[in-house]
């Protein structure tokens, strides 16, 4: 014969019953359908007597104390379909798309059929430490679920975001590679008459990202002045065939910086270049206002200078240096020219002074020490006399 059910009024309203399957399952009443007047009716369920007990609580309390939210049903991956479609609008477009690429290929096989309401901790750790990934690349997944989550406590679907509690791994930071004064010798040597010689002399000289110099117009070319203003960079979308386009610097703010003279020098015999090759080309120039532009005055793809620029690095023995190691050297010669922590951030666009000191703190600290050597030798040179 079935088993009896074991019904009761619970503490605090509601009854609990033991099921056939074994389980325990508690109704409680949440109100009156206002279409109806019916009393509107859910049930929790668990796998003790105790368990449910402790959930009827909570929720008679919360809905004695008007807290009390209606479960949400839907599944993480439905939450997620809805946090890139409705939440993502003050997102770059790449931005938006990296997060759709981790959300399709990582969080939703794994996570996606959850029950949004069911999501925990311990789930979300253990996908995480099963990703065969780096540590950043971790740390940038954790990043998209974490902001999703905290949008759905926001607007209650969720009363607190289970991703908070999580354990990351830790990001080693790179090693930093910045060409030493050799190497930066016959970098220069390798790249005279190159087609995007005056492109990398600029880099080398002014710390800008590829994308910033690619996207750098003449617009924001003050030879008066004798400054720059970085205020686009030149993008392409993540995808097979995506198009260029045109948007703020990574940060989202506007810089003013101050090369070298020899710099805007630089710029000047690049803007006249630009002009007799204008002149070449006639009718079909394209007028997209770009300082470095392709041979009919439109973009330079990032392969192009890319692939470019491996190649020297190659022919002069350095094949593992990345076109962004230019904005190291800049750095790095920036501070052991004098300058101050503050003004390389500045240059540089990064957030803070602490973060650029992160980056380059070695440099400062060989600052030090051969500032105690100076001082060391004067102090030598006194007693001495």
């Amino acid at each position: 014969m079935p088993r009896k059910s074991n019904t009761r009024a619970a503490q605090g309203g509601g009854t609990i019953r033991q099921r056939k399957d074994g389980r325990w399952e508690a109704r409680y009443t949440t109100g009156r359908d206002p279409g109806t007047g019916k009393q509107v009716q859910r049930s929790i369920y668990g796998a003790t007597q105790q368990e449910v007990r402790k959930k009827l609580a909570q929720l008679t309390a919360a809905i004695d104390a008007g807290t009390y939210k209606e479960p949400c049903k839907m599944t993480v991956g439905q939450w997620l379909d809805i946090w890139q479609q409705d939440y993502l609008g003050g997102v770059k477009p790449s931005t938006a798309f990296l997060y759709g690429e981790q959300i399709r290929l990582h969080i939703k096989p794994a996570l996606g059929a959850i029950k949004l309401e069911s999501l925990n901790t311990h789930s979300i750790q253990g996908f995480y430490n099963k990703l065969d990934l780096s540590p950043k690349s971790v740390k940038n997944i954790h990043g998209i679920l974490h902001r999703a989550l905290q949008q759905a406590v926001a607007i209650g679907y969720l009363r607190f975001n289970p991703s908070d509690a999580c354990t990351l791994p830790r990001v080693e930071r790179a090693e930093i590679k910045p060409l030493d004064e050799p190497q930066i010798a016959a970098f220069l040597k390798a790249i005279e008459g190159h087609r995007h010689e005056l492109l990398y002399k600029v880099a080398l000289f002014t710390g800008l990202r590829e994308g910033e110099l690619l996207g750098l117009m003449w617009d924001c070319v003050d030879f008066e002045r004798g400054n720059i203003t970085v205020k686009r960079q030149l993008r392409r979308e993540q995808k097979k065939g995506g198009q260029y386009y045109i948007t703020t610097p990574k940060n989202g703010h506007t810089r003013i910086i101050a090369p070298a003279p020899w710099v805007m020098q630089l710029l000047q015999l690049q803007r006249r270049k630009q002009a007799e090759l204008r002149l070449q080309v006639g009718a079909a120039w394209e007028n997209s206002g770009m300082v470095f532009t392709n041979e009919i005055g439109g973009y330079l793809s990032y392969r192009t200078v890319y692939d470019c620029f491996k190649r020297i690095m190659a022919q002069i023995g350095s094949p593992s240096t990345r076109f962004h190691d230019l904005r190291h050297t800049y750095a790095v010669a920036s501070l052991r020219a004098g300058d101050d922590i503050k003004t390389v951030q500045g240059n540089l666009g990064h957030h803070t002074a602490a973060f650029t000191l992160d980056i380059y703190g070695h440099v400062t600290d060989q600052m030090k020490q051969d500032s105690a050597t100076r001082m060391e030798n004067y102090i030598q040179g006194i007693i001495n006399l």
